[in-house]
Formats: C-alpha cells, structure tokens, sequence
C-alpha cells in the first residue's frame, strides 16, 4: 500500500505494476538491475521486448506515485526513499527506540507504536513470489519478535488483564515459540487462569516431543514450577494505594532499574515529598518477579537497635524461632535462600540500626534486597541512594487539582493562584494534599494568600494519616526533633539567607556562640544528609538553601531563640565585604566571573540591604553601581540608592526616566562619569559631553587607565551621535585598545557602536558586521541579553543594507523577541523599527503599516525617534499614493526636527514633503523646490550621511525626481539634486 505527503491513499492500478513496486521495495532504495526486474515480473515467459515492456510499467508506476520516486540507474531503477518513507525501517528504528527505554510503560508504547504500522502480511499478494520470499519472512519474524517484547513489556508494566486473551490466538497459529509461550503462561496465572497456564504448558510440551524431539527450554520449566509452587503471584502485604500516584511515572522507573542492580536503595528526601508512595509503586511493580515475597516494614515508631528492627522484621515474615535473644541470626538464617524484597519505610530516626541489620541480611541473603525510605541515607557499603525530588510545577499544579476537585467537587481551576500555591508549598506533594483539603474554605486565592501564614493554614484534613503527616508543622517537627543543637543552630540561621548560600557564606553567617567556624561545613553537610537543606552543584562549588516551608520553619525557631539580630547583622557584613571585594573586578579581565558571583547573590544583596544603617546601604549601593548598570537592574539600583553619593543616585534616577535637578559635579571620576553616561541615555547630549570632560580630566590626571578608556568610550559614543567621524575613530579606537589590554570585555562592548557605526559610514560594511558579530559574542560571553539584542538589531540593519530582507527580519525578530524577554523597550523599539524599515523597503506595506501602527501605540519615544516615525509614516503613506497623509506625517516630523535643530532631520522631513508634493503633477516645481532645499541642508552638515540613510535619501530622491521628470520636461537650470 502507498500514500502520499497528505496520507491518502494511493492507488497502484495492474498486478504488473504493483509486482514492480514491491520488487523495488524488496530492494529497500537499493539499484534493482532491469534483468533482475523482468525475471521478477515474467519469470520464465518474458515478452517479445522484455526492455520495452519495463520501461512502460516503470511509467505506469511513475504516474501512480510520482515520477521522482522511480529513479533510473545503471544497471536498472531504484526507489527514493527519505526517511520515514518505509513503514519496515520505521518498525525497525521504534523497535530499536523501545530496546533502548528504561521503563516497561515507555517501551510497551514504543512497541505498540511500532506493531500498530502493520496493516496487513508483509508483501501482501506477492509474499509467496520469489523476490519478496525472504524479505517478507524476515519481516514476519521481525514483527512476531516485536510482539513478543511487547507482551513482556505490558507484564512488566502489570497490564496482564487483557494480554492473556489478546495471546490466546497468536499461541495457536504459533504453538512452538516458547518466548510467545512464557509470555502467555505469565499472563494466564496473572490474571487468575491458572489451570489454563499449566494446560498451555502441557500442550507446549507435547508438540515439542512430538514435532522435533525436545523439552522445553529449561528458563519454561522454571516458570512452570513456579506457577505449580504459587510463586508467580508471590504473598505481599503492600496496602492498596487509594489514590493516584501523580508526577512519579520516570520516579517509579528509575528505582525499579536502581534495584536490578543493587541489592539496598534508599529514597531519601524531606517530609511529606513522597518518598513511602514511591517506594510502594516500585514495589508493587516488583512483586511478580519476586518468587518468595514483597513484605512492608513500618519503622516510624521503633527508636530501638538493629535486635529490635529485626524482631519487628521477623514478625511481619512470619518467622518464629527459640532464640528471641538473637533475631538478626534468626532473620538471616530464614532468608538465606530467599528472593525477597522488603520496603523499610521511615528509617530516619533508627539509621544506624538500619544500616547494621541491613548489612547482617544482606551478607547473609544473595536473593534478598532491601528497598529503604528515609530522610538520611544509611551510610551502609553498598547502598544506592536516589534522592526524590519534589514535583515540578506542571506535575504539582496536577496533584494539587485532582485532590482539590476530590475535596470540592465542580472546582473550576484557577491557574494562576494554583501555581502561586504550588510555588509557595515547594511542589511537596504533602503540603499539596494538605492545602488541597483547604479550598472549599477558602478558595483557590484566598488560600493563596494565605499561605503566607502556612502553618496556621494547613493544620489538618488527613485523619487516615500518622500523627507526624497531619499538619504541615508535624511534618518538619518530626525531622526537628531528629537534630542536634549545633545542627538546630545551623539551621535556624541558614533561615536568613533569601537566595541560598555558598559554603563561604554559611561559614560567614552560621558560625557563632555554640557552633564554630570550622564545624559549619560539617553539620551542614548533616542537615544535606538529613533532607533538611538542598544542595545544588554552583560554579563555584556546593550551595544551600531551604525549603519555603523548611526556611518559614526555621525563621520561627530563629525568633524563638532570640538569634535573629546577630545572624542578620552577620549575614550584612559578609555581602558588604563581598560586594566591595567585587567592584574593583568588575573593570578587568575576571569581569565575567565577578558578573556570576554577585548574579547568584542577587537575592541576598537585595536582603542586606534591607537590614542594613544608612552608612552600610551608602557603601553597598556604591559597590554594587557597576554591577546594576551592566546587568541592567536600573530600577533595582534606583530603589536602593537613596544613601549613596548624589551622582550615582542621579544617574540612576536619569537611567529610568527621571529627570532630577543637576547635582553638584563633586570630585569623583568614576561618578561623574556614570552621571555623564546617564545624561547620554536621558538625551542631553551636551550635559554629558560636558561631565564626560570633566572626568576624563580627572581620569587623566589621576593615570586611571581604566577610567580614561571610559570617558574615551563615551565621548566617542557622544560623537557618534553629532557626526563627528574623527573623533569617532581618535576616542573609539583608543578606548578600545585600552579596555583590551585591561581585560575588560564590558568595556570593548562599550566601542562596538561607534566603530561598527563609522564603518557603515564610510560603506566599509564587512568591517562593519566584523564588529557587531565580535560586540555579539562579548555581550553573549557575559550574559548582557540586552546588548546581545542591540548587536542583532546593528546586524540586522546592515542586512538591510545589502538587500537581504529575510536575514534582516530574521535578525531584527530575534532582537524583538529577546528585548521582550527581558523588559528592554528600548532594544523592543530600535528592533520594531528595523522591522518596519526592511518591510516598507522590500515592498511590504502593509506589513511596514503593522510595525509602525504597534511602535506608535505601545511605545514611548524621544523626540529623535517620533520624528523617525513620523518619516516612516510619511515615507509609508507617499509609496501607498496617499499625498495628503504623507504630508500631514512630514509637517509634524518637520515641527519636531526644527525644535531639535538637527539638518538631517530636518533634510528628511523636507524631503517626505517634497515626496508628498510629487504625487501631484501640478506640485512638481514645489517638489523640486523642497528637494534642491533639502540637498542644500545635507551639504551644511560636514560629517556625511550614515549608509542606512543614504540608502533611503537615494531610493527616494531618484523617486521624486523621476515623478518632477515625468511632470514636465527638463531645462538646463533644472538640475535633480545630488544626494547627500
């Protein structure tokens, strides 16, 4: 059978035809030769033209599935065959997909994927031919392999219900595969029909005596005996689960392979986080293949030794005896020829004595294994540990919904307060169930909200469950109470911390009173161990942080024990001293590596301040400056530097739109420069030129290498925007040399615009992109997304350039949606505008009318850019041969560039006016007259236009001038003006 791209059927008409096709799908995309062919189709009776007669059924078949499908080559024809066009190599690769996945239910569904591409015998009417013979046996053995790994993976997965009656037939037409067979005896005892296993069996073993003289393999005689012994469906005392296992699937998988190759697996995590649910999903999971039993072993209240855990051990195997003084030797002796699997749950409080038992029984038991839960590990040779995690947001919102439903019935979900619940519970599937008992109370929000107060909240609603899983509290008591006063300590001061800490800083914050210095990596590692602090691998080694509820918890313990205030004013010295360590490294060459530093510390720097004197909160906000203004946390530094030196708080004032009153210049260099490099963005070019001189003098006089680069950066940037082409390449290309031999790339990043800009202008565009491209990966290399967005934008541009539409909208698309991410409505604007320009100069209009419709609602601009629009528009409405709405666009962009007193703006918006005046005839010496007075305005600017302008002054003159042309005939003093 064929189908097309669309997935309809395709209709091969005459047997010869369809006799070709399946000989060259026996082929596979190999060259079947035209000999090999006819003697295919005719056999021993070939026709009277044996080529002739090929060649018309290769024609029939071209026009029945398309003439590139039947490709002729030497010495015949082949199929083309892309990936995916042949259902046997795709069952081959989803069969080889499935072998390759860990767990059953992930390779049941990739086999039935697989068996579900058959829709019929292979090869159909031409299986018994001779060229499709083997192909199509190979295909059945293939396909009857794959069913049989399909039936295996479904018993593993314990969907045996249906299986059993779904092999019934295939056994018959296949009585003597004994990998079938074993399958179906497995399913039958399964599924209760255990006489109907064993009556399999003995026909299975009749046949083989009879048609081949064997006995069955001696793996089915196994399997036999085992279901004569009742073993299959071995004793186990696992409660039924009463509801769902929700978010666990990949966890169940993995701790099922975790124990087909070690004998002892501990779940450890925090309270409530699922680590029993867990355990007894696996279990259940191993129960069939365990011969002699799966037993649940409760430790939560035992506080005894190894002879009392195993006593309780004993009781719940049924193992008696006559020497109660020695029930470990007892135990081990019972198990010793054994395959079991027992499930420890709750070993926290008893570990040690866990681990000495588990060790006594694993010695002496090879058959046994050991599945542990517990919110330590043992710490037992050969011990597997498997930390469970709490669920992802996806999966917790899931739990929380489904419980939330059950307790209140016709619940409508709110997403968005679901998913503050889940965030603030952690994704512990306990506080989940817990807060989900909430909801017909108080709803969905104002269960929110309330979480704030989460022990108050969450107080009950689990009568069924232990004493220690009731409340939300109970649960972290229990783990509390575990503890000792140094680790307790630890803990409670840990709470301080808003964005973890690194061992550095619990050192700084932790160590105090009981508790020394050198015994802080010590006990946190013990509270790690213990599941009451997470860990995660840093850049720069192991950080810790708390629970939200672990962290609420311990805050209370903090004000309980009145440590609060010293561990707060700890927590202060040690992120002042970080961040003055930190802002002189800024400016070099480990610039990246203090950027990551104070980017993990972010939260607690936020949390210093909060606690800290005016004098502190005046020394942190001028440390961290440097690093506000590089990551562009311009309204963070705003909200936090109202103690520090007057020019850093202007300049970040002036940074987010404020205008303040000037301050007085003061005498620090590195502050005035920042003020003059504010005022640059604030748009008051001449007050940062100013301020910038002021600190170059001072930057200069002091042999500040690093500071004259700066304020040479800037001026060139300053100079950029007057058209100053050799100040541009004087002051750009100093700063640059020196920020390179500095190190500092941030500083390299800050001559990209001007240089790169120069380029252009001079139309040295490779250069051009060269610059950009190496301003690109500086600002990748650091993580500065907003300038990774603004060099997109520059290469974007200088596609426009080179009339590369799709690569400049690409560019600029890219430069759209990464401003967007990151809040830059600045980057958000320049790269609309890109867009807007590529589409109007590639003949989009309307495409150009939707960019400039969005810039004009949704953004606020300098007076620069509404003029740009204005043109824009202008421009946009002249190509659409609206002559009065482009003027109207021009007359308003004009008002703007003379209140700027730029002549390029004001050359542009005469220039849209004389466009405007060209669409009518009549207008044409008022047109000439408006573009010979634009002309006149370039010529008075003494740096030349940029390329991208020039672009555009060039397409539009020649435009107007080939309308005042086509008004009336040329006359020697009618000149069309030259471009600028």
């Amino acid at each position: 059978m064929a189908w097309d791209d669309g997935g309809a059927p395709v209709r091969v008409p005459e047997t010869k035809v369809r006799a070709l096709l399946a000989a060259l799908l026996a082929h596979e995309g190999r060259v079947a030769s035209a000999d090999r062919l006819v003697d295919d189709l005719w056999g021993g009776a070939p026709p009277g033209n044996p080529a002739n007669a090929l060649q018309a059924k290769v024609s029939q078949l071209r026009r029945a599935i398309g003439r590139d499908r039947v490709v002729h080559q030497p010495p015949g024809y082949r199929l083309a065959l892309g990936p995916g066009d042949l259902d046997a190599a795709r069952f081959r690769a989803l069969a080889a997909d499935a072998r390759a996945a860990t767990g059953p239910k992930a390779r049941a569904a990739l086999l039935a994927e697989a068996l579900d591409l058959w829709r019929g015998p292979a090869y159909a009417d031409f299986a018994d031919a001779g060229f499709a013979r083997t192909a199509a046996h190979a295909l059945d053995e293939q396909r009857l392999a794959v069913v049989e790994e399909h039936a295996e993976a479904r018993l593993d997965a314990g969907d045996h219900a249906l299986l059993a009656g779904e092999l019934d037939d295939l056994v018959a037409r296949h009585p003597l595969r004994e990998r079938l067979r074993a399958a179906h005896l497995r399913a039958l005892h399964r599924a209760g029909r255990t006489d109907d296993a064993l009556a399999s069996y003995a026909d299975l073993r009749r046949r083989l005596a009879a048609e081949l003289g064997l006995d069955p393999a001696p793996e089915l005689a196994a399997l036999h005996e085992a279901i004569l012994r009742q073993a299959e469906t071995p004793a186990t005392n696992l409660p039924a689960p009463l509801t769902d296992l929700v978010g666990r699937d990949a966890d169940v998988d993995r701790t099922v392979a975790l124990l087909a190759g070690a004998r002892l697996v501990t779940l450890t995590g925090p309270g409530g986080v699922g680590k029993t649910r867990l355990a007894l999903a696996a279990a259940a999971r191993l129960a069939a293949d365990q011969p002699d039993g799966v037993r649940l072993v409760e430790f939560a209240a035992q506080r005894g030794g190894a002879a009392d855990l195993a006593q309780q051990v004993a009781d719940v195997l049924g193992v008696r005896g006559d020497a109660p003084d020695a029930p470990a030797a007892r135990l081990a002796a019972a198990l010793r020829d054994r395959r079991t699997l027992l499930v420890w749950d709750n070993c926290e409080q008893v570990a040690e004595a866990a681990a000495d038992l588990a060790g006594t029984l694993l010695r002496a038991a090879p058959g046994l294994r050991v599945l542990a839960t517990s919110r330590e590990p043992l710490g037992l040779d050969g011990e597997t540990v498997a930390a469970v995690e709490p669920l992802g947001p996806a999966d917790a919102a899931r739990l929380f919904t489904a419980r939330a439903a059950a307790a209140s019935p016709g619940l409508t979900p709110d997403p968005e307060a679901i998913a503050r619940i889940c965030a603030c519970l952690d994704g512990i599937p306990l506080a989940l169930e817990l807060a989900a008992t909430r909801v017909r109370a108080l709803g969905q929000r104002e269960l929110a909200a309330r979480l704030a107060d989460r022990f108050a909240v969450l107080t009950g609603g689990r009568r069924g469950a232990p004493a220690r899983q009731r409340t939300l509290r109970a649960v972290i008591d229990w783990s509390w109470d575990l503890l000792s006063v140094p680790e307790r300590a630890v803990l409670r001061r840990l709470s301080v911390f808003a964005g973890g800490a690194d061992l550095e800083a619990a050192e700084a914050v932790c160590a105090g009173g009981d508790v020394a210095r050198a015994d802080v990596l010590d006990l946190v590692t013990r509270l790690v161990d213990r599941s009451m602090v997470v860990m995660a691998e840093g850049t720069r080694g192991p950080r810790y942080r708390l629970l939200e509820s672990v962290g609420a918890y311990a805050a209370e313990r903090l004000a309980e024990a009145g440590d609060g205030p010293a561990a707060r004013d700890r927590h202060l010295r040690h992120h002042l001293a970080l961040a003055e360590h930190a802002a002189p490294r800024l400016h070099g060459a480990d610039q990246a590596a203090w950027l990551d530093r104070l980017d993990a510390e972010a939260a607690d720097l936020r949390a210093a301040f909060d606690h800290a004197a005016p004098p502190e909160a005046a020394r942190l906000a001028s440390a961290l400056a440097w690093w506000w203004l590089l990551r562009g946390r311009l309204h963070e530094a705003r909200a936090y530097t109202a103690a520090a030196p007057p020019l850093v708080r202007d300049a970040f004032a002036l940074l987010t739109g404020d205008r303040p009153a000037p301050p007085p210049p003061g005498e620090d260099g590195r502050a005035l420069w920042l003020h003059a490099y504010a005022l640059l963005h604030a748009g008051d070019l001449a007050a940062s030129a100013e301020r910038n001189a002021l600190a170059l003098a001072q930057f200069t006089a002091a042999g500040d290498d690093w500071g004259t680069a700066a304020a040479l950066g800037l001026a060139a940037l300053l100079a950029m925007y007057r058209g100053d082409l050799a100040a541009i390449d004087r002051d750009g290309e100093r700063s640059a040399a020196l920020f390179a031999r500095l190190g500092d790339r941030w500083g390299e990043l800050l001559t990209v615009p001007p240089l790169a800009a120069l380029a252009e202008i001079r139309g040295r565009y490779d250069e051009a992109r060269r610059r950009q491209r190496a301003g690109l990966a500086i600002a990748r290399g650091l993580g500065l997304e907003t300038e990774v967005a603004a060099r997109l934008s520059g290469l974007g541009r200088l596609a426009l350039l080179a009339n590369d539409w799709d690569a400049g909208r690409d560019l600029h698309e890219r430069a759209l949606h990464l401003s967007a991410s990151q809040g830059h409505p600045y980057g958000e604007l320049h790269a609309l505008m890109g867009l807007a320009l590529g589409a109007r100069r590639s003949g989009d209009l309307d495409g150009a009318a939707r960019h400039l419709a969005r810039i004009r609602d949704a953004y606020a601009s300098s007076r620069v850019g509404e003029h740009l629009l204005h043109a824009e528009l202008g421009f946009l409405a002249e190509q659409r041969g609206d002559a009065a709405e482009a003027a109207a666009q021009h007359r308003r962009g004009l008002a703007l560039a003379r209140a700027l007193a730029e002549p390029r703006a004001l050359a542009l918006s005469l220039e849209g006016l004389a466009g405007a005046a060209s669409l009518d005839p009549a207008q044409a010496d008022r047109a000439a007259a408006l573009l010979g007075e634009a002309d006149a305005l370039r010529r008075s600017v003494a740096a030349p236009l940029p390329a991208a302008e020039r672009f555009d002054v060039d397409r539009i003159t020649a435009r107007i001038t080939a309308r005042i042309t086509a008004a009336r005939p040329a006359t020697p003093h009618d000149h069309p003006p030259t471009p600028g």
